[in-house]
């Protein structure tokens, strides 16, 4: 499939490259990491990079201004991206072909090429092996801007490689990224420090989840939570993870007030909570995944299928 995917972005002039809405740093990396290399090694080429900018992401890059007519007669790539609905930007299927990269699980198998590898622990790590062809058969080069990108998505998605997605070829994958000439204690800094205002809200967290039996976990932040620690809902993406550490915990879900939904974000140290995310309309990896809810009774269907879950 690499090869493919190599001989169709030869094929055209203009590339424009998607990822998914509420972007995370993979999303990022491998959407900013691809866009950098393709420049390097077709600098002939148009390549765009597409989607709302998060300023939470300020560190990793911003994406471009793309107008409707960049659309025609032009490659499609979407990385990171699961289904169709979870695009960020709709207009990416106006485009003439599409391309999907992406490591979640294929239920909505769409586009005309697909790179899709569950057992990779990002896209950004496709995205590499998609470059380790390139230069094998086609000379490829690997500017540090993509190696920058692509090493903080790896990094991002498996938890500074703690998450069980990380394998032996994650850990070749990032041995290789950082021969580049890029500062990593600088990225790592924009990936993990976090404002006075978060850490508050971090430790509003931890005194107050609620923690069941079964090892199931939830804590619910509303609006009046958010407004009350100056915090974003977009900013609480840094915190999704804070519950880790807790003794015999199995799995747990960050509710997320917004004007007019609630993110659901799970995630797990064992059980696998995908299935229950695409009960609510979401979907993602086994150990962690994000939904929406659209009350605070909902919200509480999510817990009571979390406790049974733990439970099993």
């Amino acid at each position: 499939m690499n090869s493919q995917i190599i001989d169709t972005i030869e094929q055209y002039s203009k590339i424009i490259i998607h990822r998914h809405v509420r972007p995370d740093p993979d999303a990022y990396g491998s959407q900013l990491g691809l866009k950098y290399l393709l420049q390097h090694n077709y600098p002939e080429k148009q390549v765009l990079a597409a989607g709302e900018h998060d300023f939470t992401l300020d560190f990793l890059g911003y994406p471009d201004t793309v107008e409707d007519q960049n659309y025609a007669g032009a490659l499609v790539i979407v990385t990171d991206t699961a289904n169709t609905e979870r695009v960020d930007d709709q207009r990416y299927k106006t485009g003439e072909k599409i391309v999907k990269i992406d490591h979640h699980p294929n239920d909505d198998a769409y586009g005309d090429l697909l790179l899709v590898d569950t057992k990779a622990s990002s896209a950004s790590e496709l995205v590499f092996e998609l470059f380790a062809y390139g230069r094998q058969h086609k000379g490829w080069e690997l500017p540090a801007s993509a190696a920058r990108q692509l090493y903080a998505g790896i990094i991002a998605d498996t938890g500074r490689f703690l998450f069980p997605s990380t394998t032996e070829k994650t850990f070749d994958v990032a041995g290789e990224l950082i021969k580049a000439d890029f500062d990593r204690n600088e990225l790592h800094n924009g990936l993990y420090e976090m404002d006075r205002s978060l850490l508050h809200l971090q430790g509003y967290i931890y005194q107050n989840f609620v923690m069941e039996s079964s090892g199931a976990a939830h804590v619910k932040i509303t609006m009046d939570i958010l407004k009350e620690f100056g915090v974003t809902a977009t900013e609480t993406s840094l915190l999704v993870g804070s519950l880790g550490n807790v003794k015999d915990l199995k799995a747990w879900v960050i509710f997320i007030e917004e004007e007019n939904e609630i993110r659901v974000r799970l995630r797990s140290k064992g059980p696998v909570i995908n299935g229950l995310a695409k009960e609510f309309g979401g979907g993602g990896h086994p150990m962690a995944s994000g939904a929406t809810a659209y009350s605070w009774e909902e919200a509480d269907r999510v817990v009571a299928r979390l406790n049974e879950i733990c439970s099993s």
